[in-house]
């Protein structure tokens, strides 16, 4: 079982070559697995047909927890040039008005003539006495929060694309979601936070989805972007936000809403195209639904980062006795579920050699039973 890479996939590859794109060597990974037509009839290795830790991280960040994910790196771009802007327009205040607001601080602090107050502070901090916390966590998001974040990373996945790749099945002029007409300019367009907030909102409120669906729909929107190799844009948003969402409530919750109910929701739409664009996504997503725990988790803490990066506070609250009370129930629940099972896991995992001490007594049973026969025949004789 030696390096896939360098023995299996890629037998030319050296350690001592520069290192490449991602999108290159994943290329190079796929044609070198490809089998010639001269050849007899192969049967591939199961090792060509995975594709190496390395490349999965590069290539697949919804798969793997260690690798970043696509939203939050397209929101830094913004974060940097609003931080950039603010530090420009700050500079180029007039400095004759700054020397004079300098001087009449300091007057007033000096003679302490008025008690200059800090004024309330946009954020809430900690105290010895006080704590402040949010009920959003990993195992229980908020959400208003949670749906909020979440439409803002689809909102910085269209403003910052790369281009405007999509597919007829997602195109919303083909396939229009209302009767009414869609405006010519539909396609370039962007649409604004509060549009696609408004739109998410709506479906999770009128199918009673969880917070947690909305984590997980993001997690397959963004694997659908990289498996298909598709941009999110202003002519297929909606359709495959649709399509996520409604892969997301199957797979997460335990009574799922079905294709018919959100026909009911969106009115103008029917169930085979629903039934064809669930079908479609799923090829695309080549049916991998699923959602590791460190996948979930590293979504989560990111849609935070992303939240206190464009002052999306969630709301905090001072801890009273009341909420320790049910931060402590909550948090016994989860102990008493993971025990659960991991005692169930214990019990379906046996390994060899506790199988073979039970053949042992099961032949030792066996044996003084045979033996207490034969004491028993002996005494009757």
């Amino acid at each position: 079982m030696g390096n896939t890479v360098s023995c299996c996939v890629s037998p030319e590859s050296s350690p001592k070559l520069p290192s490449r794109l991602p999108a290159e060597r994943l290329e190079e990974f796929q044609t070198s697995t490809e089998v010639s037509d001269d050849t007899v009839p192969y049967l591939q290795h199961i090792s060509d047909r995975e594709v190496p830790d390395e490349l999965a991280l590069e290539s697949n960040p919804s798969d793997h927890a260690r690798a970043s994910t696509i939203f939050l790196s397209k929101s830094q771009t913004d974060v940097r040039d609003k931080r950039k802007s603010n530090h420009i327009n700050h500079l180029s205040k007039n400095w004759k008005f700054n020397c004079v607001l300098c001087f009449v601080v300091f007057c007033f602090v000096f003679f302490k003539c008025v008690k200059v107050s800090p004024g309330p502070l946009s954020k809430k901090y900690s105290s010895c006495s006080t704590i402040f916390i949010d009920d959003s966590t990993v195992s229980q998001p908020n959400l208003k929060s949670t749906i909020k974040c979440v439409t803002l990373a689809i909102y910085y996945h269209i403003k910052n694309r790369d281009s405007d790749r999509s597919l007829d099945i997602f195109d919303e002029k083909l396939h229009p979601l209302s009767r009414e007409p869609v405006p010519d300019d539909y396609a370039y367009v962007d649409p604004e936070h509060k549009l696609i907030y408004r739109f998410v909102r709506t479906l999770f409120s009128a199918a009673q989805l969880t917070a947690e669906c909305a984590i997980v729909t993001l997690v397959y929107l963004e694997r659908l972007l990289t498996y298909a190799e598709l941009d999110i844009c202003p002519a297929n948003w909606k359709r495959i936000v649709l399509g996520a969402i409604l892969l997301a409530s199957k797979v997460w919750d335990d009574q799922a809403v079905w294709n018919v109910d959100y026909c009911q929701i969106l009115k103008d739409i029917t169930v085979e195209d629903m039934n064809e664009m669930e079908r479609h996504f799923l090829e695309l997503l080549q049916f991998n639904i699923n959602v590791p725990a460190s996948v979930y988790a590293k979504y989560y803490f990111d849609l935070r980062q992303l939240a206190d990066d464009n002052n999306l506070s969630f709301p905090l609250e001072p801890l009273n006795n009341q909420r320790a009370q049910k931060l402590e129930a909550i948090s016994r629940l989860c102990e008493d579920k993971y025990k659960d099972l991991s005692r169930a896991a214990m019990r379906r995992s046996l390994s060899a050699d506790n199988l073979i001490d039970k053949a042992k007594q099961t032949d030792k049973g066996k044996f003084s039973l045979k033996e207490e026969e034969e004491e028993e025949e002996e005494e009757e004789d």
